[in-house]
């Protein structure tokens, strides 16, 4: 890829579900090894925004990863390319095991030759490690979470799409999805994060987007965001 070039830009996007036009002219980008966050009350598009990125609903507007587009092209295709997509169902096998839902990341089924393999993901949730053969269907919810995140990992994406990872999380597993995020960013796999916990997308993300009515109206640092109590007040306050 020509390091020139986000790895993820996103220009002009609109989506509907429906007749109903919820994205807005969404203009965005991730760069390699990066994690952005999107903020935003519920309602104000951000899920719609990640499952345009798939192509799971009906969107126009420009996408380019790695500099090719993604416009136009089914699902499996976009995954295909090397994004992996975590939504906030989960959608884990419950009739399969730990290990089943593992290995079903694969991309082909075969282990990659250089990216993450069964025993690393293990090894980052240690939880996982210890249920190995349990069905995902007596898993916890934040045990699942963590299936989820792992699973999509097994197919050694260079973008991570999450919506809502700690939703429902005891602390002790909100802290486990921030030591996976760090992770991530230490073996520079990029991530677009839609999270409600400000705190925590403030501490882990390079930047931020806030999402309001189906538009941008927020781009910046942290720090950034941290400072403009106004816009907080407007767009996340509940």
């Amino acid at each position: 890829m020509d390091k020139r070039h986000p790895l993820l830009a996103v220009t002009g996007l609109q989506a509907w579900y429906g007749q109903s036009h919820v994205l807005q002219a969404i203009s965005l980008e991730v760069q390699a090894g990066e994690i952005v966050s999107i903020l935003g009350r519920n309602g104000a598009g951000r899920s719609t925004l990640l499952k345009a990125l798939m192509g799971q609903v009906r969107s126009s507007g420009e996408i380019l990863f790695e500099g090719r587009p993604l416009a136009g092209l089914p699902t499996h295709a976009i995954a295909r390319r090397g994004i992996a997509y975590v939504p906030e169902s989960r959608d884990v096998f419950p009739t399969l095991t730990v290990q089943q839902n593992l290995l079903l990341g694969r991309k082909g089924g075969r282990p990659p030759a250089d990216g993450w393999r069964e025993q690393e993901v293990l090894a980052l949730f240690p939880a996982l490690a210890r249920r190995h053969k349990v069905a995902a269907g007596a898993l916890s919810g934040g045990e699942q979470q963590m299936l989820a995140l792992g699973r999509a990992l097994m197919g050694n994406p260079l973008l991570l799409l999450i919506d809502e990872p700690t939703e429902g999380l005891a602390p002790q597993m909100v802290e486990q999805v921030a030591h996976c995020l760090e992770r991530l960013r230490q073996r520079q796999v990029a991530v677009l994060l839609i999270e409600q916990k400000q705190a925590l997308a403030l501490e882990m993300s390079q930047r931020l987007y806030v999402m309001g009515r189906g538009e941008m109206v927020f781009h910046g640092t942290p720090a950034q965001l941290a400072a403009d109590q106004a816009l907080q007040q407007e767009w996340l306050a509940l």
